[in-house]
Order: C-alpha cells, then sequence, then structure tokens
C-alpha cells in the first residue's frame, strides 16, 4: 500500500530559485554549522523476534521499513535518555 504524492513535481522542477519562497527558512549561518554534528552510526545486523502482524504492517508501508523501524527505536531511545 504505497501513498501517491500529491505534490505537483513538474511544476516545482520547472521553478527557477528566484521564485522559491525561503523566507520561513532561516538562514544557516557558521555557528549553526559549528555546533552542527555528523552522526552515522554504523550499522548492525542483528536476528529480531517481532510479533508477526507488526512486521507485516511495516511491511506494507513499502521500501525502507527496516530504516523505519530503527528510526521509531532511535527515536524512542532518545526520548528515554532525555527524560533521566
Amino acid at each position: 500500500m504505497n501513498k501517491v504524492s500529491e505534490t505537483d513535481w513538474k511544476r516545482l522542477a520547472e521553478l527557477d530559485d528566484e521564485s522559491i519562497d525561503t523566507s520561513d527558512a532561516p538562514e544557516l549561518d557558521d555557528a549553526f554549522f559549528r555546533q552542527a554534528e555528523l552522526r552515522l552510526p554504523e550499522k548492525k545486523p542483528v536476528t529480531l523476534r517481532i510479533d508477526e502482524d507488526v512486521l507485516a504492517w511495516f511491511k506494507s508501508q513499502g521500501k525502507g521499513y527496516q530504516t523505519r523501524i530503527n528510526k521509531l527505536l532511535r527515536q524512542y531511545m532518545e526520548n528515554q535518555s532525555s527524560q533521566r
């Protein structure tokens, strides 16, 4: 079950840079890049037992289900870490 994008990609591709409204996006200054962290944690293959219906649901969302599972686990981990 894949969702169809409602974005008019053809119209967007035809826009020139000056036509794009970026007024709601702040400029990224040197301070931003000094504080930015590049985080590329190594991926480790694991065997994980997941309920069949949970796995089926993630797979039904389309390609990249393992990445989505990892993202949810990371959000949970970070949330738990910030509550301590």
